[in-house]
């Protein structure tokens, strides 16, 4: 019996977030919710709100024999802006900003060491804002929020028009498999 393991990333709307890891091999789920806030259980209208101290967040189970967590942080910069604090894309805000939630040291050392070579790479000509944090209460968001690649496409795909896509082609265009 395989052990299962957490990842918790933030990245703008979650919406987006969910796909480019529910596809990947060794993935259990992926759950969109709220991280990193002051109040229990949150709706998605206080997160929306900017009142909660939220962030949109994806919460990963994963099997670390068939997916590392090594691999999941690099999946995670090449979905996200890491030179942007203030949210990402067209979703402005605190509730939106770039963040890598850590649950434990080696977490943390492997977050820390991707963030420092992608810093390194000259990949980007600004500096790597993405915070790494300690891990919080995760909260699921409601139901239409889950799977909502799968159950809204026409609206998924307005929401990845709002520049996500552009930036990844010109940024990571090598790294896209």
């Amino acid at each position: 019996m395989s052990e299962f393991e957490t990842a918790i990333f933030a990245g703008g709307c979650f919406w987006c977030m969910v796909q480019p890891f529910d596809t990947q091999p060794g993935i259990q789920s992926v759950v969109s919710g709220y991280t990193g806030g002051h109040t229990v259980n949150p709706t998605y209208a206080e997160v929306a709100s900017h009142t909660t101290g939220h962030t949109e967040a994806i919460k990963i189970t994963f099997d670390p024999k068939v997916i590392s967590y090594d691999q999941l942080v690099e999946i995670y910069w090449h979905q996200t802006d890491p030179t942007d604090a203030s949210g990402q894309f067209q979703d402005r805000g605190d509730s939106y900003r770039p963040v890598i939630f850590v649950n434990s040291p080696e977490q943390r050392r492997v977050a820390e060491a991707s963030k420092a070579a992608l810093a390194a790479s000259g990949q980007f000509d600004a500096p790597i804002v993405t915070t790494i944090e300690e891990a919080q209460p995760f909260y699921p968001a409601e139901e239409e929020h889950q799977d909502f690649y799968r159950k809204n496409p026409f609206r998924y795909q307005i929401e990845e028009m709002g520049g996500r896509q552009d930036f990844i082609k010109k940024h990571w265009r090598d790294k896209i498999d």
